[in-house]
């Protein structure tokens, strides 16, 4: 037997004591720290060792983990975490990947694995209804929305320019999140290709300025061929005019990709639908599971209105793989992604929705919406604070301002702001840049983050702005 066997009663053993340990962090979880910086530096650095050549105890190596490795860095589990775009981290969804892992089956192409691959398609299938997109759309789960982004744009360059491409150039807000302007170096083009549109007062972008930018291309002989909408800014949760944006698009013969890695699920709620009105009209778009459903990180989709264009984008053949489908009902994903080898990511996804049902998550997104509003009422009537961008969906941005600052001063108390809120670890907020203002941001996103949470928030931002006030 080979020494990488583990007999039945050694696997239940290590299985159960790694549960004690992962039910008495989640269980914690709102008692932790929102941050915990202090000594990270260090924990990490006694983590350089060279290889080692022979092994340890399992015991010690679990207790190193939680109590010298996972303690440090943001509790973004946690209900306090409202920065960034926060993720709760379903361990549902970590048991299907415990499944998925412990099985070992692979699942880019359908043969090996036919009923895992299956599972794949069929949750990329719900998206796609939950988005509005035909029933013959298609798409994949990725890594993130960077690798969506890339696949969007890479399929898009090989359906609507030549090979001699260099001349295609890209539309996208002031506001648009950097991983497109990513994708497109990595697909091939040049920064400059990346056309950047000023965005309105409500941060969304300008479309007559899209148009001008579009027609004085073609005058100069560029080939617009692709503009992307934002569901979701990562600033102010700005949701640009999708229908707008379509219009365009379709008139000007434009690829419209709209990157909802954030805002994309809330189209689960009435709300949602109604400020997300035209993602269904779009070419294609990204979306972020680990963001507004609720996943652990590490699941991004891209969802295509046409599947052939994903296939003439990546379909390639050798040899030694097995045969490949012609049945729409059954997909290979390696034939519509850049990925060969890949880890089965359905699993992550099904367990949960089969589990609790479409209507738990929309009752979750609905209470963010509420949330985001509440708090935003709440700061609206705190002496000094200026709501910058009210919420769209769940993301408010906001600053102190004191009479009498100059910009750069007040950027400085905004951040000495920030610090403050976050020095006290019961929440934890991120700031961001609008217009040249350092603004914070608050996003309700978690499932563990409710009422409770935005009370200490409100608490601790109204402690923060009274001592500001004082010095």
């Amino acid at each position: 037997m080979s020494e990488f066997e583990l007999s039945e009663e050694r696997m239940r053993a290590i299985v159960d004591e790694a549960m004690e340990r992962i039910v008495d962090f989640i269980g914690t979880l709102p008692e932790q720290p929102s941050n915990q910086l202090d000594g990270a530096e260090k924990a990490a650095r006694l983590l350089i060792e060279p290889l080692p050549e022979e092994g340890e105890p399992y015991e010690g190596l679990l207790e190193r983990l939680f109590d010298e490795v996972i303690p440090f860095g943001f509790n973004a589990a946690g209900p306090g975490y409202l920065a960034y775009i926060p993720a709760g981290g379903l361990f549902q969804s970590a048991l299907g990947d415990f499944i998925a892992k412990s099985v070992n089956r692979f699942t880019s192409i359908w043969i090996p694995a036919p009923g895992l691959a299956q599972i794949e398609a069929v949750v990329v299938r719900w998206f796609c209804e939950v988005m509005g997109y035909p029933d013959d759309a298609l798409g994949l789960l990725t890594t993130g929305g960077s690798m969506a982004n890339f696949t969007a744009v890479f399929t898009a360059r090989r359906e609507r320019l030549e090979e001699d491409f260099l001349r295609g150039s890209i539309y996208v807000s002031d506001q648009v999140h950097h991983s497109i302007q990513k994708a497109a170096m990595l697909a091939g083009f040049p920064l400059s290709s990346v056309r950047v549109v000023s965005s309105d007062s409500d941060y969304r972008m300008r479309l007559d300025e899209l148009d001008e930018l579009i027609e004085a291309d073609r005058v100069d002989g560029w080939q617009p061929f692709f503009v992307v909408g934002s569901a979701g800014t990562v600033n102010t949760g700005a949701v640009d005019d999708l229908a707008g944006i379509a219009a365009i698009a379709a008139a000007q013969g434009l690829w419209f990709h709209v990157d909802a890695a954030y805002g994309g699920f809330f189209m689960l709620t009435k709300r949602g639908r109604d400020v997300l009105k035209g993602i269904e009209l779009t070419d294609s778009m990204s979306l972020d599971p680990h963001k507004s459903l609720f996943i652990p990180y590490g699941t991004g989709s891209l969802l295509v209105r046409d599947r052939e264009t994903l296939a003439r984008a990546h379909a390639t053949e050798a040899d030694y793989l097995p045969t490949l489908r012609d049945d729409p009902d059954f997909v290979d994903f390696s034939e519509i992604s850049p990925e060969l080898s890949r880890g089965h990511r359905g699993l992550r996804i099904w367990l949960p929705l089969k589990m609790h049902g479409a209507g738990a998550f929309r009752r979750q997104l609905d209470e963010k919406l509420d949330l985001a509003q509440w708090i935003t009422e709440q700061l609206r009537g705190i002496e000094g604070i200026e709501i910058v961008a009210d919420p769209q969906l769940s993301l408010v941005a906001f600053r102190l301002v004191h009479p009498g600052l100059s910009d750069g001063e007040l950027n400085d108390l905004n951040r000495r702001f920030l610090q403050a809120v976050n020095d006290r670890q019961r929440i934890f907020i991120s700031h961001g840049i609008v217009g040249g203002k350092y603004v914070l941001r608050i996003c309700a996103l978690s499932f563990r983050t409710h009422m409770s949470t935005m009370e200490i928030a409100l608490a601790d931002i109204r402690s923060v702005v009274d001592e500001l006030a004082e010095n």
